[in-house]
């Protein structure tokens, strides 16, 4: 049997940490999705399909294993696409406890919604300060985002 799983965020933008998340999941199952979800409790900087792109672009530089699905999601519930496409596991990354605070609640209505179970997944140290939401503050004001980001986001916020 498969092992297959979703690596959900709003990706907005993709930083090095979520890519080191997606690598490593990669390694772990047959079938990686990583899904661009819709967040209604944030305003985006980017279309969804501009983030599907990035991470795309990200995922190819980075060496594309072969196993891995980008799309995006905003139709109902996370468990609903991952039931979809046969994936028993969700997997987040956690940079502190606040993220745990808020991942968990959703991770048991998860399981009791769909039987779908959640893995957290600490990053590499060197990323573990890292938000998307930093990168857009950084960007925003002229800085540079490139310790933070892939190289095609670097290349795509500088351009912007």
């Amino acid at each position: 049997m498969k092992r297959i799983a979703v690596v959900p965020g709003s990706f907005d933008p993709v930083t090095l940490g979520h890519m080191d998340v997606i690598q490593r999941a990669a390694g772990l199952f047959d079938e990686l999705h990583v899904l661009v979800v819709h967040n209604p409790g944030k305003t985006a900087l980017l279309p969804i399909s501009e983030r599907v792109s990035l991470l795309e672009r990200s995922i190819t530089d980075a060496g594309d294993p072969g196993n891995i699905t980008v799309a995006s999601w905003s139709m109902g519930l996370l468990v609903d696409y991952a039931t979809d496409v046969g994936a028993s596991v969700l997997v987040k990354g956690i940079r502190s406890q606040v993220d745990v605070a808020y991942e968990t609640p959703m991770a048991i209505v998860n399981r009791h919604l769909a039987g779908v179970e959640t893995i957290f997944m600490l990053p590499n140290p060197a990323h573990a300060h890292v938000s998307s939401s930093l990168v857009r503050q950084v960007s925003g004001l002229g800085g540079d985002v490139s310790p933070y980001v892939p190289p095609a986001v670097a290349r795509f916020l500088q351009a912007s």
